[in-house]
């Protein structure tokens, strides 16, 4: 392919065309004519030597080639629009769209106070908040899908930027009315429970299998889910319980009735922020006001002999962050 050929208008015709399913809705989204629309995509074709779309009376939809060429051209274009932003949040205020990642159980908790603080303090930020397991997040960090991201640990994430901030115990969560007095349980007791477990590969279910293997015990698993709603949605079900690392399950609205029991001997996991490298200005904003906001939660405190989560000079720093100084 000569090197002169393919432009960024090339990239924005051939997505806007997958997204409205048709040449002749492309052309009236993004005000191209139809023929002059079809004539840039037949030499893109004939450049690259493959179909990039199925042709028919129906409408057009991406070949393999062309689901492969439309995920790639999605991610430079977003990283083009990202360059804009980053370049104006430079010379003035922290602004642009910033994706965040977070593991699901904080996000339920967590995520509507940092979003508020972020209108507050940083107006022309916009979060992309995505959820889930840990460790999808962190191939997300990986492949620069997303810019920053919490998660949980129990052991220390290599090739990434990383700063502990709070250490959980994981909790076993009961369904309420279930009349237990006892505020711990132990691996035996608990592997005696209908159990909803999280979804191999999962962070806390590595550091659960590892755990009934050496207490030699094996857990009565009856459902696996891939979400923290989900997984709570059992336990109010009353069908099952639930290990969670939300250790103060009533902070999260409308499940204050839920029981949380120490496991004993306690399992940690360790919440930490993670970047795949540099950050741009906005998310490094992002990342100041979310170890700020973390830091005023009574129950995530900071590990034991770790620098503390707000040294004197953060909240300065987030101001100084919001107004471009």
């Amino acid at each position: 392919m000569s090197s002169s050929f393919m432009q960024l208008r090339h990239l924005r015709y051939f997505t806007s065309i997958v997204d409205a399913g048709s040449f002749c809705q492309a052309a009236a989204t993004i005000h191209v004519a139809q023929p002059a629309l079809s004539q840039q995509i037949a030499a893109l074709e004939a450049e690259l030597g493959v179909a990039l779309l199925h042709r028919s009376v129906r409408g057009v939809r991406p070949t393999r080639e062309g689901k492969v060429f439309y995920r790639e051209a999605t991610s430079i274009l977003q990283h083009v629009e990202q360059l804009r932003c980053i370049i104006r949040s430079t010379a003035r205020k922290p602004e642009g769209a910033v994706r965040l990642g977070m593991f699901s159980a904080l996000a339920a908790s967590f995520a509507c106070t940092l979003m508020e603080a972020s209108r507050t303090m940083l107006p022309k930020v916009r979060l992309h908040l995505v959820t889930g397991d840990s460790l999808h997040m962190k191939s997300l960090i990986t492949s620069r899908a997303l810019d920053i991201c919490v998660v949980l640990e129990d052991e220390p994430t290599s090739g990434v930027r990383r700063r502990p901030l709070f250490q959980q115990h994981l909790h076993l969560v009961r369904p309420p009315d279930t009349g237990e007095v006892a505020s711990a349980v132990s691996l035996e007791e608990l592997a005696e429970l209908p159990l909803v477990l999280p979804t191999r590969p999962n962070t806390i279910r590595d550091a659960l299998d590892r755990r009934f293997e050496v207490a030699g015990v094996m857990p009565n698993c009856i459902a696996e889910v891939d979400t923290f709603a989900s997984a709570v949605s059992f336990v109010r079900a009353g069908l099952a319980s639930a290990i969670l690392a939300k250790g103060d399950i009533p902070d999260i609205p409308s499940h204050e009735d839920l029981r949380a029991l120490v496991i004993d001997p306690p399992i940690h996991m360790t919440a930490c922020l993670i970047s795949s490298g540099d950050v741009a200005f906005a998310a490094e904003a992002v990342s100041a006001l979310l170890i700020a906001q973390v830091g005023k939660v009574p129950h995530m405190r900071p590990l034991a002999g770790s620098e503390p989560i707000t040294p004197p000079d953060l909240d300065s720093k987030v101001e100084a962050l919001a107004v471009g100084e």
